[in-house]
C-alpha cells in the first residue's frame, strides 16, 4: 500500500507539480499523500503559468504551489517515488541508495521513456506534456 507518493523532476515548476495536482484530483478522498520536489528546484517559485492555466482548465487551482528542493528525508519517507526522466531516477538513487526499490520512471506503464521538460517552451508543448502526464497518472492509479 502506498500512503506517501513523491513525484520528482528538475525545477519543480512544470512536470512534477502538475503530476502532484492531477494525482490529488484523481485520488480524491483516499488517504494517500502526494507531493513533489525538484533535484535542482527553483525554490520558492510558483508553477509555470502555462502549467497553472492547463490545470485550471481542468478545474484545479494550483496557484499556491511553490517549488521545493528534493531532500534525502523526502525520499526515505516516501512509499513510491516517480521521476520524470531516467537520469533523475539515477540521481535519486545516488542521493538515497536505500530508496532504490521504490523509485520508478513516471512513464513506466506506457513507453517507459522520459517526460520532456516544457520549461520555457510554447503553450502547445505544455499541452502535449500535460496530456502525457495525465496518461501517466491514469496508468499508476490501478496500482494505488
Amino acid at each position: 500500500m502506498f500512503n506517501n507518493i513523491l513525484v520528482v523532476c528538475l525545477g519543480n515548476v512544470c512536470r512534477s507539480p502538475v503530476a502532484e495536482f492531477l494525482f490529488r484530483r484523481e485520488l480524491g478522498e483516499r488517504d494517500i499523500r502526494v507531493s513533489s520536489a525538484g533535484l535542482g528546484a527553483l525554490v520558492g517559485r510558483p508553477m509555470d503559468e502555462n502549467a497553472i492555466a492547463l490545470l485550471k482548465d481542468g478545474g484545479i487551482d494550483a496557484s499556491n504551489h511553490r517549488a521545493r528542493q528534493l531532500e534525502p528525508t523526502m525520499l526515505r519517507d516516501a512509499d513510491l517515488i516517480l521521476t520524470m526522466e531516467r537520469r533523475q531516477l539515477n540521481s535519486v538513487v545516488q542521493l538515497a541508495p536505500e530508496a532504490s526499490g521504490k523509485v520508478f520512471l513516471f512513464d513506466k506503464w506506457h513507453d517507459g521513456g522520459d517526460v520532456p521538460d516544457p520549461y520555457r517552451c510554447s503553450r502547445r508543448v505544455f499541452k502535449q506534456v500535460h496530456a502525457s502526464i495525465e496518461r501517466g497518472v491514469g496508468s499508476w492509479l490501478r496500482y494505488l
